[in-house]
């Protein structure tokens, strides 16, 4: 039983040191390869496009069907990558829009 007891704290031991480790490996691997700047990008990107939609259609409060589809897609990607909450009351008021085709 004691060599059973022994295999179970060193099983559990390396468990706690591999979860550690892989807690680690991400942002460090992010801050060796800039991952967080090119996501920062991406995000300003998705946001000036989204912008520069709602603002050219805003007037009118109808948008293309393509527009529409591809601010939704914009949208996602967008909240995918943890943008904040400016966005989301953009989309939710160009959701109320007119779709034309």
């Amino acid at each position: 039983m004691d060599k059973l007891m022994i295999l179970s704290q060193i099983c559990s031991c390396v468990t706690g040191i591999a979860a550690a480790v892989l807690l680690l490996v991400r942002p460090v691997r992010d801050w060796v390869t800039g991952a967080n700047r090119l996501r920062e990008g991406q995000k300003s990107l998705l946001r000036s496009s989204m912008l520069r939609t709602y603002y050219r259609n805003r007037e009118s409060k109808t948008i293309r069907q393509y527009e529409f589809e591809n601010f939704h897609l914009e949208y996602r990607a967008y909240k995918a990558l943890k943008g904040n909450s400016f966005i989301d009351r953009i989309w939710e008021e160009v959701r109320r829009w007119s779709v034309v085709s």
